[in-house]
């Protein structure tokens, strides 16, 4: 509320009802702001990131159903984003049901480790692509761009500061009083690996 340029996104429904029913009215209609302003969007939006929960093709749109229900109510929105960063599998339904609910692209996480190896091979970068689910079967009129998270959803190398066991990590330090102020040199680390 207090900067307009911040910006999050929330996943999981069911985390964020468990919040959204202790809050009063006044707080509510500050996040409905903050949805109108486009400071919070609602991305994948299912009761849960689905994986062995949920593991058929009716249980994923049951579970969206609930989510994407509870959005659209609250908020006056629809998902357009796939997030899939911590399930323990996905299938091809996935994919498909996600281009079919006409989310724009799906990010996701755990992919085959042979396929990881091939896509950081000799440079390659195809961490991102479109995807035609069951375009043999479907055609190329259902497609969503799709993006694998290269090292699951960690930050980016070197940069992790949750990663107690890699001691080249520095903390960002924002102040810049401090002696050791190094947020530019950090964000600019960020950058670059981008």
């Amino acid at each position: 509320m207090q900067d307009s340029r911040r910006k999050f996104s929330q996943v999981e429904m069911k985390f964020f009802t468990m919040w959204w029913d202790t809050q009063h009215d006044d707080m509510k209609d500050k996040v409905r702001f903050l949805v109108k302003n486009k400071q919070l969007e609602m991305i994948n939006g299912g009761w849960s990131m689905h994986d062995e929960a949920c593991p058929t093709y009716e249980d994923m749109i049951n579970n969206h159903k609930v989510g994407h229900d509870f959005i659209l109510k609250e908020f006056g929105v629809k998902p357009r984003i796939g997030w899939q960063v911590d399930p323990f599998g996905h299938s091809s339904a996935n994919v498909r049901l996600f281009a079919e609910m006409g989310f724009d692209a799906w990010f996701f996480a755990r992919i085959d480790s042979g396929e990881e190896r091939d896509f950081c091979s000799n440079g390659n970068k195809k961490h991102e692509w479109v995807h035609f689910p069951n375009g043999d079967r479907l055609g190329d009129d259902l497609r969503i761009f799709t993006h694998d998270m290269f090292g699951n959803y960690y930050g980016p190398l070197s940069f992790d500061i949750n990663d107690a066991g890699d001691n080249n990590v520095d903390a960002m330090i924002v102040d810049k009083k401090s002696l050791s102020f190094n947020a530019p040199a950090m964000a600019q680390r960020v950058l670059d690996q981008v």
